[in-house]
């Protein structure tokens, strides 16, 4: 299973959070999933980090690498995609990662229940 990790199960992960969700955790956890990192969630975190909405690792794309986990690129054929989406969400971020998730068959791991509207699958982090 391909999974797409948004921006807090992201950070919970790399901070060991045991706010993160046990089955979002094991799915993570499990090596026959292969767990992507949108460019989209990257952006996202280090806007807010600059904002000073919230602490990240410093060398954030290293960490996601430590991890084990690959960062995903937008394509062209992805921006359009997302924004031609339903205005079920407004957060042009997760919104960009539902066009993704449905680019690859990937399940999105997030808390957030604004993607239950879309056709995607989520682990809920």
């Amino acid at each position: 299973m391909i999974l797409l990790i948004d921006a807090h199960a992201l950070l919970w992960w790399l901070a060991d959070d045991p706010g993160l969700d046990p089955a979002a955790a094991r799915s993570i956890a499990d090596p026959a999933n292969d767990v992507i990192v949108s460019a989209a969630t990257i952006w996202e975190i280090e806007i807010k980090r600059a904002l000073g909405k919230l602490q990240a690792p410093e060398h954030l794309v290293e960490a996601v690498q430590l991890a084990g986990f690959d960062a995903l690129p937008i394509t062209g054929s992805d921006a359009e995609r997302a924004a031609r989406l339903p205005p079920h969400h407004r957060d042009p971020f997760d919104r960009m990662l539902v066009a993704q998730a449905a680019r690859l068959d990937a399940t999105l791991v997030s808390r957030d229940t604004a993607f239950d509207p879309y056709e995607v699958t989520v682990i809920r982090a």
